[in-house]
């Protein structure tokens, strides 16, 4: 069954301002597929930096990114970004091995066991 898209959404209220961002229509910059490689994320997220430097609600995208802890590529900044500015998503990209529960604390690395 193939996956359905919803293209166009409207906001209202909080996020009125989407409206004017300059992204959208283009969600495939700003979103990791699946399986995504880091050599194509590289890649994807400087094309979802160049669709950013040119946004006029920037600043509003990045506190909204920041404040509710968003996945994804959001006002010019990615979640290492913003874990390196002090915010956290609940559970980084590539990070499910060393933060299986989602609490937040790394798991102690396994003692090596003598044979």
């Amino acid at each position: 069954m193939a996956a359905e898209t919803i293209p166009n959404l409207i906001f209202t209220g909080v996020l009125e301002w989407t409206t004017e961002a300059a992204c959208q229509g283009q969600t495939r910059h700003f979103f990791a597929p699946p399986g995504e490689r880091p050599e194509a994320r590289v890649v994807r997220e400087a094309q979802a930096q160049e669709v950013c430097s040119t946004c006029h609600v920037l600043g509003e995208c990045r506190d909204w990114a920041r404040e509710h802890r968003e996945y994804g590529y959001w006002g010019g900044e990615s979640e290492e970004e913003r874990a390196a500015a002090g915010y956290r998503v609940d559970m980084p990209v590539g990070r499910a091995a060393r933060y299986p529960r989602g609490d937040g604390r790394p798991v102690r690395p396994r003692e090596i066991r003598s044979a």
